[in-house]
């Protein structure tokens, strides 16, 4: 079993597993990897969300403020031995609590075209795909989905 805490950006597992996201970004996006890695500053997220299993961080979700109304996804992310387990969903779920306790109405995200797990997961947790937003309108390997809280 696991269980899912309120954290800091600046909390040092949350710190640790974004940095093993960005290394698996910077594989997967490939030559694109800067463009998009500019949009994933740690700096203005609202609510930073860890899965512990004994203690030991396994997963990670945040989000920020898009707009009045609307929570944006930021930083998911659980450890390859971790996958498939749930624990991603279980943070998506937590977060769109919370960003409706914020009074958000929305939840907003992105992934790359190459991500199908990503993909699969938003899918199966009620996200649609929806027109690419602020910096990624016009960018064709980005995917946008959105939610209704």
């Amino acid at each position: 079993m696991f269980q899912i805490k309120k954290r800091t950006k600046n909390n040092s597992d949350f710190q640790k597993l974004t940095k093993a996201l960005d290394q698996d970004l910077s594989i997967t996006d490939g030559d694109e990897h800067e463009f998009y890695n500019q949009f994933n500053g740690l700096e203005d997220l609202a609510v930073v969300l860890i899965a512990y299993r004994d203690n030991q961080a396994i997963g990670c979700g945040a989000f920020k403020k898009y707009d009045e109304f609307t929570a944006e996804i930021k930083r998911m992310y659980v450890l390859p031995e971790e996958q498939g387990k749930g624990v991603a969903s279980a943070l998506l779920k937590e977060l769109e609590k919370l960003a409706s306790s914020l009074a958000y109405k929305t939840c907003i995200l992105e992934t790359g075209i190459r991500q199908p797990d990503a993909i699969a997961l938003y899918k199966k947790n009620g996200y649609d795909i929806t027109a690419n937003y602020g910096p990624y309108m016009g960018v064709k390997n980005s995917l946008c989905f959105k939610k209704e809280l």
